[in-house]
């Protein structure tokens, strides 16, 4: 037993204690009769005063008969009736105490636990049927643990993707030093190479300062955006990259249309979406961009092409950071665009999703919902 077991306990108890004494004891002196008026005489009866049989006399608000030898009534305290009272409600402390302390207890061993490191612990099915403040307790520590458990196992899969992200271009790296010493005739392609591979490693270490920067809140100063006209930008650039492939990029906007975001970030969410869609695209194909507001004060854009698209089972995971799809077969990406887009549609209160079409066609579906500026 704890100590918060028997203080519960000793408090209910004494509390218990004292109620039933007091109680016993007011009804016990209650059923008294007053000595002073069953010793004292009566006076003599006045003029056309009824007087009661001598065998009775009153005492407070009740009459009393008196015994044949004229002494009062009365009695002992009432010992076992108060031993009776005294264990049940030693009974019910118990009880009552064990009930609050039981539940605190699994608490504080879940609690314990996950200081250690162990977050698998769960205390919801040990509340049993409860439904009172300690079993909402008890679902907040587990929704807790469970975010706790996947923050970690968030981090450690991205510590190990990083490593094997930068593993590659140092082993290239190290591979055209090499080359270089071993045959000097070719050290302008060496250090191509060297160049290459050096901007790739900076390129990645910049996409992870961001995506960090973003998980822990720091996303600049916000401000109004036309979007209108932040999609045009995009989409000339768009363009731009889609002719060498030969992809084509279709662009709607209603006029009108104002967010309250950062616009350098806003602009790099909304690239990494249609760049995205432009690398999967197969040539000979179009890109949609369309931009629309809702009837409920948000701003819907969506951005669809016509690639092999994404499984069912994927949709999610491809918004995780370094997520390798089965179809993704191209492109040179470094598996953060997407994870970046949505840590900053998120801090304007958006929200972003990957779908299949609804009309059965090929392709991915990017759906983005912002907040409209007033």
């Amino acid at each position: 037993m704890g100590r918060l077991f028997w203080k519960l306990f000793l408090f209910i108890w004494l509390g218990q204690v004292a109620a039933v004494v007091g109680t016993g004891t007011f009804f016990w002196f209650e059923h008294q009769p007053l000595p002073i008026m069953a010793d004292r005489p009566p006076p003599p009866p006045q003029f056309g005063e009824h007087r009661p049989p001598p065998e009775f006399e009153r005492s407070g608000p009740h009459r009393h008969p008196l015994p044949p030898d004229g002494e009062p009534p009365g009695g002992p305290l009432p010992i076992f009736p108060l031993i009776a009272a005294l264990i049940a409600s030693l009974l019910c402390a118990a009880a009552v105490a064990w009930y609050f302390a039981k539940p605190i207890r699994h608490l504080r061993n879940a609690f314990a636990t996950a200081a250690e490191g162990n977050l698998d612990n769960r205390v919801g099915s040990a509340m049993g049927g409860r439904r009172d403040e300690l079993a909402d307790l008890g679902q907040d520590f587990d929704r807790m643990t469970e975010r706790l458990q996947a923050l970690m196992n968030g981090q450690k899969r991205l510590l190990h993707d990083v490593s094997h992200e930068m593993r590659s271009p140092l082993a290239r790296l190290q591979a055209a030093i090499g080359l270089a010493r071993q045959q000097p005739g070719r050290l302008e392609d060496s250090l191509a190479r060297i160049e290459h591979e050096g901007e790739r490693m900076n390129g990645l270490i910049g996409e992870l300062l961001t995506l960090s920067r973003l998980e822990a809140g720091v996303s600049g100063p916000l401000e109004k955006v036309d979007l209108g006209e932040l999609l045009t930008g995009i989409v000339e650039d768009a363009r731009f990259e889609g002719a060498a492939e030969q992809v084509g990029v279709d662009f709607a906007a209603a006029p009108g249309l104002f967010v309250q975001a950062n616009p350098e970030l806003l602009h790099r969410a909304i690239e990494n979406v249609v760049r995205n869609g432009l690398r999967f695209s197969p040539a000979a194909t179009s890109l949609l961009i369309e931009a629309k507001p809702e009837a409920d004060g948000m701003i819907k854009l969506r951005i669809a092409d016509q690639g092999v698209g994404v499984p069912e089972a994927e949709l999610e995971a491809i918004f995780t950071p370094f997520h390798r799809g089965q179809n993704l077969a191209t492109g040179d990406g470094y598996g953060l665009g997407l994870a970046i887009a949505r840590q900053v549609i998120a801090t304007v209160n958006g929200k972003i999703t990957a779908k299949m079409k609804s009309d059965g066609g090929p392709g991915l579906l990017v759906e983005i919902v912002l907040p409209a500026a007033d």
